[in-house]
């Protein structure tokens, strides 16, 4: 059955222990190798999120947490017992494909019970579950005879959610299930999907490249690259502190400067002047460095106006992002080659119509990163 979470208290929860761990797992095909040596704790009942470019291993993982692949080297281990052998059906977990896999000639109610009818449930207690799973995944009841290839691209998600849960499974794992719905479906569910996180209390493994997605549902985020976990923290340690460039630019937009040490000051490569910046979150000592600002972080700087950092540009386009508005300016000389800023501002502090295009943008170092090259 399902579990649901515990009531709110205030007293202090408890450390989740690992659901799941893996050690050393690398997966090679031929010569190549698509998941290199990794290591992570998977804590029981978070919502963690892989995330990463084509490429960069994040299905391969899931496959073998899954138990579609075996992992070349290293070991899998669930609640303490070694799993890399043990085959997909054997194991307490569950798949959600980008695909759905539905069956496409039975009901709704039928696809969602099928786990059941495997286990040898009588028909009334079939369709009791599936009523139940429906109405946590929001279908209405009539829907239970109703094919399901008669329901819309939503709905048929949340048929292999609820056929999902029907399994029981302590570990879900979600391989881009939305990624073929439209913009404001797909943030319909990603509201839903964590809800039901919340409201079941099942350990989510996430699989997607959109950034955007992780950022909203998860209790933390791994960020991978050429079969290696990056990084893996919470959202915000994801977008606040990023330990590199790449995971710094893969997460948002921001504004990157190419800085080298002359003396004690630091001088810009890409744009002409000489720049304050924040110590190398990982203290490194560096000769050359790349500061890392969010365009949120960026302002528009009237006479008098001070910031520990300042560029002189010129306003090109702007885009309405709703209540923010997102400024491109161009900073630099054509001559040693312009460099693009991003300036996003609120509405309240967007510039007034007819304000003139050339402007000075800054902003203060204890808002920017620092990162070695």
């Amino acid at each position: 059955m399902l579990q649901t979470l515990p009531a709110a208290s205030t007293a202090v929860e408890a450390p989740r222990l690992p659901i799941l761990q893996l050690v050393g797992v690398r997966k090679m095909f031929g010569g190549f190798a698509a998941v290199e040596g990794i290591d992570l704790d998977v804590r029981e009942g978070e919502f963690l999120t892989i995330v990463g470019p084509s490429g960069s291993g994040k299905t391969t993982l899931l496959r073998m947490l899954a138990g579609m692949d075996t992992p070349s080297e290293g070991n899998i281990t669930l609640r303490g017992e070694l799993i890399n052998d043990v085959p997909p059906n054997k194991r307490p977990t569950c798949l959600v494909f980008q695909s759905l896999a539905l069956f496409p000639h039975k009901s709704v109610g039928e696809n969602i019970a099928f786990a059941l009818k495997v286990k040898g449930a009588d028909a009334a207690t079939r369709k009791k579950r599936a009523l139940e799973l429906m109405r946590i995944v929001r279908l209405p009841d009539n829907y239970h005879d109703k094919n399901v290839m008669k329901c819309s691209g939503g709905e048929r998600q949340r048929v292999a959610l609820a056929r999902a849960f029907a399994y029981d499974p302590e570990v879900l794992f979600f391989d881009e299930p939305l990624s073929a719905l439209d913009y404001k479906l797909k943030k319909a569910l990603e509201k839903e999907l964590k809800d039901l996180h919340r409201e079941t209390g099942k350990t989510f493994i996430y699989i997607t490249h959109s950034l955007e997605e992780a950022m909203v549902m998860s209790d933390r985020i791994g960020v991978m690259r050429a079969g290696r976990l990056v990084q893996v923290g919470t959202p915000e340690e994801i977008y606040g502190a990023p330990v590199d460039r790449f995971v710094s630019e893969f997460v948002g937009e921001v504004n990157t400067l190419k800085m080298k040490r002359v003396g004690q000051q630091w001088q810009g490569v890409d744009v002409p002047g000489t720049f304050t910046l924040g110590s190398p979150q990982n203290g490194a000592v560096l000769d050359e460095a790349f500061v890392v600002i969010r365009p949120e972080y960026m302002r528009f700087l009237a006479a008098g106006e001070r910031a520990d950092n300042q560029l002189k540009g010129t306003v090109y386009n702007e885009y309405s992002l709703g209540s923010r508005i997102q400024y491109q300016v161009r900073v630099g000389s054509k001559d040693a080659g312009e460099k693009v800023m991003l300036v996003e501002l609120s509405r309240a502090r967007a510039l007034p119509p007819g304000a003139s295009r050339e402007v000075t943008i800054g902003w203060d170092a204890a808002d920017a990163f620092t990162l070695g090259s």
